[in-house]
């Protein structure tokens, strides 16, 4: 879990999510399994564009994973870089849902400054170039199966900096 929740924080502050706390609490109460919508995100990932990214205050130049696919008991080394077409203010949000096939395990709203901590930046990031590192030590024991990640950032006006899906990401019993 540690792994899902702290790799999709790394997402979220690639991407911005509007909604009001009413319209996030009843889009992620679905238990539909998330859409193929989007682009490929550059990079070395299993990452796609939950929707056009053109509008994004973030525009992400890539994301790379390695190991790609992550495996059980290694290190995950999450390295992204991108341009950010604004400032980004604290109150922004970053919604990140994590499905175990249609089983939802994680669906919150996280405040993405206090996330920020994590890689070594604070708010507010200002207008600009910005690259981040982070490694995750993965458990031994993650469950065998298929996972979805979505994570939607968003400003605190509710204006999208992003918003993005990994699909079909899957652990194997001795992987």
């Amino acid at each position: 879990m540690k792994f899902l929740s702290t790799t999709a924080a790394c997402l979220a502050l690639l991407s911005p999510l509007p909604a009001s706390a009413r319209a996030v609490s009843s889009f992620f109460n679905a238990q539909s399994p998330i859409q193929i919508l989007g682009d490929p995100v550059p990079g070395d990932n299993p990452l796609e564009y939950c929707a056009d990214p053109s509008p994004n205050t973030l525009e992400i130049k890539s994301v790379d994973l390695s190991p790609n696919p992550p495996a059980p008991g290694q290190t995950l080394t999450i390295k992204a870089s991108g341009n950010l077409k604004e400032r980004v203010e604290p109150g922004a949000r970053v919604l990140v849902e994590v499905k175990y096939g249609l089983i939802t395990l994680i669906n919150q709203s996280i405040d993405l400054c206090e996330q920020l901590g994590n890689v070594d930046l604070e708010c507010p990031l200002e207008k600009g170039e910005m690259t981040l590192t982070k490694q995750v030590d993965l458990p031994k024991a993650i469950p065998p199966g298929t996972y979805n990640v979505h994570a939607d950032v968003v400003s605190k006006e509710s204006k999208r900096i992003t918003c993005l899906d990994a699909h079909n990401i899957q652990f194997k019993i001795g992987q």
